[in-house]
């Protein structure tokens, strides 16, 4: 089915149709995901800890394997934009060059700068923590709120849809981003609304990136 804009509502119209399906394609697997754990533990983030910290016991491989999911999953990002970076600046494509620097732009002031500070104000415990919420700590352990992993890749992916326009593409990325989400829920080291949070920021910085670069 093709959509189409009237003519007297082109520009919103048209960008409104241009944004919504890659985000939505983007963002669906990780919200499923999130939805059926909460189904199937009746909405507790409490029963998840015991239940996973017992599989990954019980299936050390498939333990490592979310964890090299987990620890190389943004790198390998990094080196992608390093490659576009210096693709960029051989071909004259400044499109390019300002697409990356608008994910790195991004990056920092919402993957880094915002993250962290709402880690140490928040002050959540990880989910294998003790103790209560410590509002103004340095401490990692209480850094769970929100998941700095899941803001990087959300940023990556919804920056990458965007710009790609296509469905195929963004299911990919969607699957991706909902793999490295549930890794982080699986190791232990957040809990599912971390995952939510870390996927509305950002999605945010996604679209933050897409907003101030330019195709060529």
């Amino acid at each position: 089915m093709h959509l189409s804009c009237p003519p007297s509502s082109a520009s919103p119209c048209a960008r409104a149709l241009r944004f919504f399906p890659p985000w939505l394609l983007v963002s669906a697997p990780l919200l499923v995901m999130l939805a059926v754990l909460a189904l199937c533990f009746g909405g507790q983030e409490a029963a998840l800890i015991p239940f996973f910290k017992a599989h990954r016991e019980a299936h050390p491989l498939l333990a490592q394997g979310f964890g090299l999911l987990t620890d190389l999953f943004n790198p390998i990002f990094y080196g992608v934009f390093l490659w576009l970076l210096i693709k960029a600046w051989r071909e004259k494509r400044p499109g390019l060059k300002r697409f990356v620097l608008a994910w790195i732009v991004m990056q920092l002031l919402v993957a880094l700068l915002t993250v962290r500070l709402t880690k140490m104000i928040i002050g959540r415990p990880r989910p294998e923590a003790d103790g209560l919420f410590q509002p103004m700590t340095t401490h990692g352990s209480h850094h769970s709120l929100p998941s700095g992993h899941t803001t990087e890749a959300a940023t990556t992916c919804m920056a990458f849809a965007l710009r790609l326009g296509r469905a195929w593409p963004a299911v990919i990325f969607g699957c991706l981003l909902a793999l490295l989400g549930f890794s982080r829920i699986y190791l232990g080291w957040h809990h599912p609304s971390d995952v939510f949070f870390g996927w509305a920021l950002g999605g945010v910085a996604g679209f933050g990136v897409h907003l101030f670069s330019v195709k060529d």
